[in-house]
Parts: C-alpha cells; sequence; structure tokens
C-alpha cells in the first residue's frame, strides 16, 4: 500500500491511523474529518489532511478506513466503493436498514472489497469461545446472558459525555448502536437472533436524548433464550458472557479476556489471558481486510452479516419504544 486514508477525527480513527503507520510505514497516510473541515488541532500519524471523498478519489488512495459517525458512513463509502477503493466500516455499518441496503447493492454491482470494523471477533478469547462452542463444549444451549455496562461520562474524560457521538440520536448515538458489538458476536456464535421483546429507558441521571439502557429477550433458530443487556450506566465497566448448556456453563469475561468452564464438578479456567493486548485485535483486523482485498482466506465481517445488526436494532426501536424513567441523579 502506498497511500491509505482514514474518515474521522474521533478516538478511533486515532487508533487506525496509528496502526496504518505501523503496517505500512512507507505509505502516505491521508486523514479527513468526517464534515470535511480543515482541523485546528494536530493530527497525529497523518501525511496530508484531504477535505473530501472526491480528493481521496483524485488521489488514488488505495484502502480507507471510513471512521466517521454511524448515520455518515453511507455517504462516505458509496463514492469510494464505486471508484474501486476497499472500504473498512466501522461499526455499526450504517444507523439504518435502508442505508445499509443501499451499501449492499452498490457494493456487489462494483465488486469492491468492503468489511465492516467488528473487532471484538479478533479477541484472542473471542476465537476460542468460538471454537469452543462449535465443538459442543457445552452440549444444548438452553439459554444465554450477555452484558455490557460502562458509565458513559467515564468513556471520554476529557470531553463534556453530552457532546459526543453517543449521546445524539442524530449522530447515531444510544446504547443500542454505540453498543452494537454484542449483536455481533452473539449472532456469530450463536446464529441468527429473533426478537421476542425489549425494554428501552432513559434515566434522568445522563439526561439523554436517547436510551442509555436496553434489555432484549431474543431466541436463536433452535429455541435456546438469549438475553441481552447493554447500558451506559455502570460505574464499573462490565462485558461478561453466561452460556449454560446440557453439559455445563460456560463463562466468558472480554475484559479480562478470560473463559471458565462451570460443571459439577467445579470451575475449570480454560483461557486466561489478561495481559493480552488489545490493539492487537485492531491490527489483526486490518491484516485481514488487506487479505480480502488480495482475495486471500479471511474472516472479515460482511455487510450482510452486520445488516443483521442493523436489522435487529432497527426492529426494537420501532417496537418498544423508549420510556423515560425517574430513578438516578436529576440531570443538572
Amino acid at each position: 500500500m502506498e497511500r491509505v486514508a482514514v474518515v474521522g477525527l474521533g478516538n478511533i480513527a486515532t487508533r487506525h491511523r496509528r496502526n496504518l503507520k505501523q503496517l505500512f510505514p512507507n505509505a502516505l497516510l491521508y486523514a479527513m474529518s468526517a464534515s470535511g473541515r480543515v482541523p485546528q488541532e494536530t493530527v497525529n500519524d497523518a501525511d496530508l489532511l484531504a477535505t473530501s471523498i472526491e480528493e481521496l478519489i483524485v488521489q488514488r488512495v488505495q484502502l480507507v478506513i471510513i471512521a466517521s459517525p454511524a448515520p455518515f458512513h453511507a455517504l462516505h463509502a458509496i463514492h469510494l466503493i464505486k471508484a474501486g477503493i476497499p472500504v473498512l466500516i466501522e461499526k455499526p455499518v450504517t444507523a439504518t436498514v435502508g442505508e445499509v441496503k443501499r451499501l449492499q447493492s452498490i457494493a456487489s454491482q462494483y465488486k469492491t472489497p468492503v468489511s465492516i470494523g467488528y473487532c471484538l471477533r479478533y479477541l484472542s478469547s473471542a476465537l476460542q469461545m468460538k471454537s469452543l462452542l462449535s465443538l459442543d463444549k457445552i452440549g444444548h444451549l438452553y439459554h444465554a446472558h450477555v452484558e455490557i455496562g460502562q458509565y458513559l461520562p467515564d468513556w471520554r474524560p476529557s470531553k463534556d459525555y453530552r457532546d459526543s457521538v453517543s449521546a445524539k440520536a442524530s449522530l447515531g448515538g444510544g446504547a443500542l448502536l454505540e453498543l452494537s458489538h454484542e449483536f455481533d458476536y452473539t449472532q456469530w456464535l450463536l446464529g441468527e437472533l429473533t426478537l421476542e421483546h425489549a425494554v428501552l429507558r432513559q434515566t434522568k441521571e445522563l439526561g439523554l436524548e436517547v436510551e442509555d439502557s436496553a434489555d432484549m429477550l431474543l431466541s436463536t433458530s433452535k429455541q435456546a433464550i438469549v438475553h441481552m443487556h447493554l447500558d451506559f450506566l455502570q460505574r464499573k465497566a462490565f462485558r461478561q458472557c453466561r452460556f449454560v448448556g446440557s453439559k455445563g456453563a460456560l463463562e466468558w469475561d472480554l475484559i479480562g479476556n478470560e473463559i471458565r468452564f462451570v460443571t459439577p464438578q467445579g470451575i475449570q479456567v480454560l483461557y486466561s489471558e489478561p495481559k493480552w493486548d488489545k490493539n492487537q485485535m485492531y491490527t489483526a483486523m486490518l491484516a485481514d481486510f488487506v487479505a480480502q482485498i488480495h482475495q486471500q482466506p479471511n474472516q472479515c465481517v460482511s455487510l450482510a452479516e452486520a445488516a443483521q445488526s442493523v436489522e435487529l436494532i432497527e426492529e426494537i426501536k420501532q417496537r418498544f419504544p423508549i420510556t423515560s424513567v425517574s430513578g438516578g441523579l436529576e440531570s443538572e
């Protein structure tokens, strides 16, 4: 690669620029803000600044990572796809089903490589979980519990959380879209999910215009029940899953990068690498995307797979409106 680019200037874009520089140290790296504005702040690991997608096309960049807010993903990606420039789109692929279907149609027409940035599939314990479930380690799955929670004001301490992408509906905020990793890896592990019921809540504590917690009851094609909980409220970050089957239970701690097997005989730690460098998820994802570009074997997340998560989220929002609750501190 001689010319690469990252669209967006947020935290994840900063990580992608750094990783691209490590992967392609001799490549020219273009950075572009989501709006096309010329940034006043220093943009680390960028050789040149671009102000439009058209400029990136003229410069014949060979790979672009779209790390703008979700509602702008299709707008930024479509022209690149039509120009035959491979794009890695950050999750969620889009904010609406209509946009993802348009992307699917154009990508199919132009045969341009497209992948979606669900990096948690590359977490070392995630790969172990995939293997264990594929080998029927727990036998017939009865039910699963999937949970993530982290206090939104702690996500970006240097910025008012109310001004963040996560807090604004117009930028694709809310627990459902911002925490869509859980929809992706659960369907990757268990297959397509069917929505049974959901409760979306908006507490006064954070004073957001979007849902700050979501509880879903879902089912798999084999009639296992999946309870999923997402929130912006837990003061200590929590990301764990529990899969219960006829032979025992697998407990997966994504933050601790550990898997435990629970049976009547006791608890067995099957995998534990708490110090594993999680940036390896992103570098592995990039390397996999390069393999896709070169038509080599890869495990990249397809548009069709990413569309499943967006479709499920849109169905939840349409069927179950947000409920405002008075619990928590009054917002100022």
